[in-house]
């Protein structure tokens, strides 16, 4: 899975419209894969709150075989595999997991952005980065590590806290009160969206210990409540996280919207995140303009 080398940002040249944070490492899987695809599906069936014959109903297999197949008595094809791996609204990266523990070899490929073949989704997200100035956004991965960032993000985290984020990856930015916590005025609003996201990707992705990792991270910083440590059934984060920065000179007031890249056939791509910042309210909007100036 993509995820940074360092932790440590660079935010002392703003020159560069986009820049990425570090390279990304050499990847490794999610998670152990089980003993056989069978305990793999069982897993994300549970996850998703689907019975047995729910789920061969939906996937248009027979509930006997799919009962099979869960025991290990029975071998799924890769068609039955595509099948529930569509009805249990499987990402790309644990649909190749699934397809590996049945014996099979991954369909789809992560490809880093670097890459040549990568250069037109690249130069999209420039677009996007761009267009954004002068207001800040970042590209992320799943796990939240911060892969690309345009200079209005440097500008303003420089502006908000000296020297920028410590961490490059926006969950421990967060939550650290040496970085970026200590100049989120509603930490506790954003904090919990963002466990609400952990939990959610935990429950829903049972192979991810990573995320898992994450989230307990997360729960052993200081002064977090405990309740967190629950997921909540049936809550789901906010449509829009509203983030409001102060440091004592001033308050920035921003809402954020997340851009995806729809039905991606690259794991790399299926895992993107691009986080746009917009300013809530006037004086926001002036700052931002000015120090771009």
């Amino acid at each position: 899975m993509p995820a940074m080398t360092s932790e440590v940002m660079e935010f002392s040249d703003p020159r560069r419209i986009m820049r990425p944070v570090q390279a990304i490492e050499t990847r490794a899987a999610s998670a152990a894969l089980p003993s056989h695809v069978g305990t793999l599906l069982r897993e994300w069936r549970t996850s998703r709150r689907l019975s047995q014959l729910e789920l061969a109903l939906e996937a248009d297999v027979s509930p006997r075989h799919l009962s099979c197949v869960e025991t290990g008595k029975a071998q799924p094809s890769r068609d039955m595999i595509a099948r529930l791996a569509d009805a249990l609204e499987m990402p790309l990266r644990e649909r190749n997991a699934l397809l590996i523990a049945a014996g099979f070899a991954p369909r789809y490929r992560e490809t880093e952005l670097t890459t040549p073949e990568m250069a037109p989704v690249r130069r999209a997200i420039e677009f996007i980065l761009q267009h954004q100035e002068p207001y800040p956004a970042i590209v992320t991965n799943r796990h939240w590590d911060v892969l690309l960032m345009n200079d209005a993000t440097v500008r303003i985290f420089n502006a908000l806290l000296p020297g920028g984020p410590q961490h490059g990856n926006v969950l421990r930015q967060i939550f650290d009160p040496q970085d970026m916590r200590s100049v989120i005025r509603n930490w506790e609003e954003c904090a919990i969206d963002i466990i609400r996201h952990l939990h959610n990707q935990v429950a829903v992705a049972p192979t991810d210990t990573k995320a898992r990792a994450l989230l307990e991270e997360a729960l052993a910083y200081p002064d977090v409540p405990k309740s967190w440590r629950m997921r909540e059934p049936g809550s789901a984060p906010q449509p829009l996280m509203n983030t409001v920065f102060g440091n004592g000179e001033l308050e920035l007031r921003f809402f954020s919207a997340i851009t995806t890249f729809g039905t991606p056939h690259d794991v790399t791509l299926d895992e993107l995140r691009i986080e746009c910042m917009f300013p809530a309210d006037d004086a926001t909007a002036e700052f931002c303009r000015a120090r771009a100036c």
